[in-house]
């Protein structure tokens, strides 16, 4: 029987020292539902959902539905998209130590078998900024960058020397001119360009790790993190139960994605609330059911009002955001915004 998972679009606002009293941090956007196994955003808020056919559809920033990769006979199900360049999609085949290079219509340009580099056991790629690709080897626990057709260009010196510790990486991102790899034990490791260790951050057992401009944002538990890379400081917001629950988060700049599985055919969240005339149903051959409850202001849209009161018990019974170093930031109260 085919799961059948909801994807939620929620603007993050993020608090700061002038916001009004009765701005909420959390606001429902949106709702893809849909056979949906995983899924990445990039930094146009494009959303790239991997489905139990091994297919890869790209939706707009708006929800609507744009193209389709469906070339999923030669590799089977891709263990990780980068989308880091939207114009330029990774996809990642651990099992067969394969990168497959997609154009931003999701047309296959290239493939990269590691293989012929002797990198046999890969678990995190990552796209560089000048579109060649990061390769952490674990059995010769190197950080190493291909160009499009496999040759090195560079390695680092074995982990196990530099650090002291061999660390298996799960997350690679180029930012900034930096290149951090995320190992959940070990923390952050973040190098040059020319493979120079920089810096090791401390951050550990965070699920959702992203690098994205100048902030790592990450979850754990009912906790959303993000921690700002300049200043060494760390945000921490409690999220309400309908949205920490998902099995799934992914970030942009102002977006935070959540993935939940829908129980029983019934529908769970928010969105039960919003009103009937402010949904929008469609269905097409080969294309999945979208729901979608636009929601832009607080009270200026009934929609939005019952939205948010679908999270108020939460929200109200929430602590204020903790600030874990200083400058403090004064204390908000985000919470009121739906009560």
């Amino acid at each position: 029987m085919k799961k059948i998972f909801r994807l939620f679009f929620i603007f993050f606002l993020l608090p700061y020292s002038g916001m009004a009293q009765n701005d909420s941090i959390f606001q429902l956007v949106k709702i893809i539902k849909g056979d949906i196994v995983d899924f990445t955003v990039d930094n146009l808020d494009n959303i790239y959902i991997l489905n139990s056919r091994n297919q890869i559809k790209k939706f707009n920033a708006n929800g609507d539905s744009v193209t389709i990769y469906n070339d999923v006979k030669k590799f089977g199900r891709a263990t990780l998209i980068d989308v880091s360049n939207p114009l330029k999609i990774l996809l990642y085949y651990r099992d067969f130590a394969t990168v497959v290079m997609l154009d931003r219509f999701l047309n296959s340009v290239n493939s990269v078998d590691l293989r012929k580099q002797k990198i046999f056991q890969a678990k995190a790629i990552g796209q560089s900024y000048d579109n060649k690709i990061w390769v952490y080897d674990e059995i010769e626990n190197k950080l190493k960058k291909v160009d499009e057709n496999g040759k090195l260009l560079q390695e680092t010196p074995d982990f196990r020397l530099l650090l002291g510790t061999g660390p298996s990486p799960i997350k690679i991102f180029d930012e900034n001119r930096y290149v951090y790899v995320y190992d959940s034990v070990y923390g952050v490791y973040v190098f040059d360009y020319f493979g120079a260790l920089k810096n090791n951050i401390m951050i550990d057992h965070w699920q959702n790790f992203k690098v994205a401009g100048k902030f790592i944002y990450g979850s754990r538990a009912d906790s959303l993190f993000r921690y700002e890379i300049a200043s060494f400081r760390v945000d921490e917001w409690k999220m309400p139960e309908s949205i920490y629950k998902s099995h799934a988060f992914n970030f942009s700049s102002s977006r935070l994605y959540a993935l939940r599985k829908e129980e029983d055919g019934k529908e769970s969240g928010p969105e039960e609330s919003c009103p009937e005339e402010d949904r929008e149903e469609g269905r097409e051959e080969g294309r999945d059911e979208v729901r979608h409850c636009f929601s832009m202001e607080a009270g200026s849209d009934p929609c939005l009002f019952h939205l948010c009161a679908a999270f108020s018990p939460l929200l109200r019974s929430s602590p204020l955001p903790r600030w874990r170093s200083s400058p403090p930031c004064p204390r908000s109260n985000w919470a009121r915004a739906c009560i």
